[in-house]
Formats: structure tokens, C-alpha cells, sequence
């Protein structure tokens, strides 16, 4: 959900993170696609190496501090997405859940099917189970869990935990360089260059034809849905309010850029029109060989 942008980059490989030079070129590996790095959770962030800390790859000295950005979508559009790819086959089997230097036990994080995936569940199988990680998902992964016992449920009570996951969430929101909304790509576009002044080769596209958008469930289900993913509501209308402020404030300043660039033209404009002009010949005007043989037969 997060991804480090230079001057460090974080990257998952081999389940270890990796500090890598901060003076490659990452104009050229953001436009490859090699730099951005999804559905990171925030307490990722806890595996790597702090700007004090240095690595073995990174010298102390050259540690900066992480960017991090992330795109929210509508919870319900979500949701649905999530459980037609679990239904298609999809886990998250090597995903670590690392919070506070570990992974959470079966106990606390008990599956949610037997077998080697859940292929074919149903939507009301998918909302009836009590672990299911796609409750509240954005969430989750952009708070700080181990504000909450990381997922050790009884660590503090169910609504105190609620309350602290969400504010967090708007944290962690509030403090990213960047976030987007699926929703509004071309706003999402827009904000994205203007922040790390880059251009986009194409437009983005909003396609609103998904596969969660095929999918017909009734107004009781998505009711269910939706109080199913109760932080996710809250956080994506606040997001929907923060973003906005976040696009207008960059349109302004647009704005106030355009206005001070045409006062600066007309004044370049205004200050070559009070300069005193010659009557005679246009300045670097080479004579003809008529004109300089009247000059000579003067003489």
C-alpha cells in the first residue's frame, strides 16, 4: 500500500528489504514501472533501515528519508474486486504480516478456508468469515498495528481498537507525499505530476467497467458490505475531502504561476518596446557592393 521514492527505494525480495543507491536514475525507473512497489502495508516500513541506521549497501551518510504513496478506492468496488480474485484462485500465502518483528500467530490470524486456496467461494462465504483480511483492508494496511497489539485482538477492546486503527489510517494518509483515488484518475494523474513534477507519456483512462463493477448484489448485501468495512467508509470519505483540498491547492497554484509568468512576458514585451530605435539602416546590416562603390567614387 506504500512505496518508497528516492532518495532511498524499499524493495521486497526474497522477503528481506533492500536499501539500494540513492543516485540511480529513478526518473527512468519510475517511467519503467521498476520503482513503485505494491500492497506494502505501513509496518513494512519497520524492516527498513531507518536514515540513522545505514546497511551494509547504503553507506550512513547517503540515507534519506522515504516518500511514500498509495491509491485508496471506493470499500464496496473493493471489496467485491478482492473476492473475485480470492474466487479465481488468489492468496496471499507469502505475505508476512510483519508487525513488531513478527508475524502474527495462527491464533491470531486463523485462515479462512482449508486447502491450498479458496477458489469458488461465494460472496456470502467471503463476508462470513470473521478473519477475512479484506475487512477493512485500506485500513489495516495503512495504519500503525502496533498501536493495537498488531493482531492480537484482545489486546485492547474492539472499539478502542477501531478508533485508534482509523485515526492512524488518517495519519498515515495526511503525512504520504502523494495519494490518489481510483475513482478520479485524471485528477489522480494531475496531482501525481504536479507533486514530483513528472509527465505522463498517455492520460490516464477511467475505466468504470470492472469486474467488481459486473457483479450485481442487492442493497442488502452491499448494507452488509459496507458495515463490514466501516473504517474503510470512513477513511475514503475522508480521503474523498482531503484529496480535493489537495487538488485545488495545486490548481491554485497553478493558477497563480500562469498569472505570474504572463505578467512577466508582458513585462519583457513592455521593456523591449521603450528601447530607443535607430532611424537609419537595421543594425548589422551589411552594405551592397552598390552602395560601397558610390561611397569610393566620393572619395
Amino acid at each position: 500500500m506504500g512505496w518508497g521514492i528516492p532518495q532511498v527505494f524499499y524493495s521486497e525480495r526474497n522477503g528481506r528489504a533492500e536499501t539500494l543507491c540513492c543516485n540511480w536514475n529513478w526518473r527512468e525507473s519510475l517511467a519503467q514501472g521498476s520503482v513503485l512497489k505494491s500492497h506494502s502495508g505501513y509496518n513494512r516500513h519497520s524492516s527498513i533501515p531507518s536514515s540513522s541506521q545505514g546497511t551494509d549497501l547504503l553507506p550512513r551518510s547517503h540515507c534519506r528519508k522515504f516518500y511514500y504513496i498509495t491509491l485508496l478506492r471506493d470499500p464496496v468496488s473493493r471489496y467485491l474486486s478482492e473476492w473475485r480474485h480470492v474466487q479465481r484462485g488468489a492468496t496471499w500465502k507469502t505475505s508476512l504480516h510483519m508487525c513488531d518483528g513478527r508475524t502474527p500467530t495462527p491464533e491470531e490470524l486463523p485462515p479462512c478456508y482449508e486447502g491450498t486456496d479458496w477458489s469458488g467461494c461465494t460472496l456470502q462465504e467471503f463476508m462470513d468469515c470473521p478473519y477475512n483480511l479484506a475487512n477493512n483492508r485500506q485500513v489495516r494496511m495503512l495504519a500503525d498495528l502496533s498501536l493495537v497489539g498488531c493482531y492480537n485482538l484482545s489486546f485492547i477492546p474492539e472499539s478502542k481498537r477501531a478508533q485508534l486503527l482509523l485515526e492512524s489510517a488518517k495519519k498515515n494518509l495526511r503525512g504520504m507525499a502523494f495519494f490518489g483515488l481510483t475513482e478520479f484518475q485524471r485528477k489522480t494523474q494531475y496531482l501525481f505530476e504536479r507533486t514530483f513534477n513528472l509527465k505522463f507519456i498517455r492520460p490516464f483512462m477511467q475505466y468504470n467497467s470492472t469486474r467488481a463493477g459486473g457483479v450485481e448484489v442487492d442493497e442488502d448485501t452491499i448494507r452488509h458490505i459496507e458495515e463490514l468495512n466501516d473504517l474503510d467508509m470512513q477513511l475514503y470519505d475522508y480521503a474523498k475531502d482531503l484529496f480535493q483540498q489537495r487538488y485545488q491547492y495545486k490548481r491554485q497554484l497553478e493558477r497563480r504561476e500562469q498569472r505570474l509568468r504572463n505578467r512577466e512576458e508582458r513585462l519583457l514585451h513592455r521593456s523591449k518596446e521603450a528601447l530607443p530605435r535607430e532611424d537609419t539602416e537595421e543594425p548589422g546590416r551589411v552594405p551592397t557592393e552598390d552602395y560601397m562603390s558610390h561611397i569610393i567614387e566620393k572619395w
